[in-house]
């Protein structure tokens, strides 16, 4: 029963939830593509990449007060939980639709019939590229012996952000859902806007050390 469960299983919980739903929502919305407007230059991404970068803040925020078998049990629960959804998907991707449904079956194939291919980058991609972050934060912690939080964040996180946006791209352009004219600009654009993305969340990835820093210590008060 979650009264039973203590401040640092809730938070740890709850971060795994989040984790969890950025990836589904993602691979849902990875289809369109935006252009972002900044003052210094104009992207042009997948709407699913413009949140992805709070993925890894959340498995650097598990992994500094959880370790990397809880971090690495998140990513493999977040691939199960993908695994579930596609074959829901598929199931009504065949079935057919009645004549008065909004969305027919064209449609819906059009929307959602490309999940699974989505999932398969999606799963690489994430299961490697956050592997190798959880290393890389713990690997730079030891190095600055526990101090600068900002550097051991940043810099797990900007090495295993290319390995990611790499593999998905690469992935989307081999099945044919990504011209590859536009690989290499693809890859430009959306490595440059997590990693501008991720830095600018700096703040928040201190908010959040904090917030469970102070909630981890009222369960040992108590």
């Amino acid at each position: 029963m979650i009264s039973c469960m203590n401040n640092s299983e809730k938070i740890y919980t709850s971060l795994c939830i989040l984790f969890i739903s950025l990836i589904i929502l993602g691979n849902l919305i990875y289809q369109k593509f935006i252009h972002l407007q900044l003052p210094f230059h104009q992207f042009q991404l997948s709407a699913g990449a413009m949140l992805y970068p709070l993925t890894f803040l959340i498995t650097a925020l598990i992994t500094e007060f959880y370790g990397k078998e809880k971090a690495q049990f998140c990513i493999t629960l977040s691939i199960f939980i993908n695994i579930l959804i596609v074959i829901m998907i598929t199931f009504m991707d065949y079935l057919p639709a009645t004549e008065w449904s909004k969305i027919d079956d064209a449609t819906f194939h059009r929307m959602f019939g490309y999940y699974g291919v989505a999932f398969i980058g999606s799963i690489v991609a994430c299961y490697i590229s956050q592997a190798v972050d959880v290393r890389l934060y713990l690997m730079l912690r030891t190095l600055t012996q526990g101090k600068y939080l900002w550097l051991r964040s940043n810099g797990s996180t900007c090495i295993s952000l290319f390995i990611d946006t790499f593999i998905i791209i690469g992935a989307m352009t081999a099945f044919g859902i990504f011209s590859s004219d536009h690989l290499w600009e693809l890859i430009a654009d959306s490595y440059s806007w997590k990693l501008f993305f991720s830095i600018c969340c700096t703040p928040l990835f201190y908010i959040g050390f904090a917030s469970i820093k102070n909630f981890c210590h009222l369960d040992k008060t108590h």
